[in-house]
């Protein structure tokens, strides 16, 4: 199981690295062609609501992408450590603004139609959005 793991200051201009490495890791990991810009969308939407999550409650921690790599199956973990993913989760009712809930709703919920395997987790510590891709054999290159 191979494993990658990013690390980054919460700005968005660091969102489009994120999803260049996704791509780029879901491609080695093989991940469909076709699906790479799925991956990339998802990520993007994924550590967006991160970054937002970490500028808006002034958390300085960095935002964390860990990919994933296993035998039939590619994931990726993004976590925040805002302490309002817990009222942000779906279901929920937060005590955020009406903005800040419809912005994190559109976000999950494209990220939803996205990705066919994605989990949304939350703490008083942070959030994770687990998702995973299919992945199909490589072939050998000699």
């Amino acid at each position: 199981m191979a494993t990658v793991e990013l690390r980054f200051s919460a700005l968005p201009e660091h969102v489009r690295t994120a999803r260049l490495v996704a791509a780029a890791v879901a491609r080695r990991a093989g991940v469909d062609e076709a699906v790479l810009d799925e991956v990339r969308l998802a990520v993007g939407e994924a550590c967006t609501r991160a970054v937002g999550l970490h500028l808006s409650n002034g958390v300085e921690a960095p935002v964390r992408v860990i990919l994933t790599e296993e035998e039939k199956k590619f994931s990726i973990e993004v976590g925040d450590e805002s302490p309002t993913s817990a009222a942000l989760a779906p279901g929920s009712h937060p005590e955020a603004d009406d903005e800040a809930e419809g912005e994190d709703e559109m976000g999950l919920a494209v990220i939803s139609g996205l990705v066919d395997d994605v989990e949304v987790t939350t703490s008083e510590t942070g959030g994770v959005i687990r998702m995973s891709w299919p992945t199909s054999p490589q072939p050998l290159v000699s």
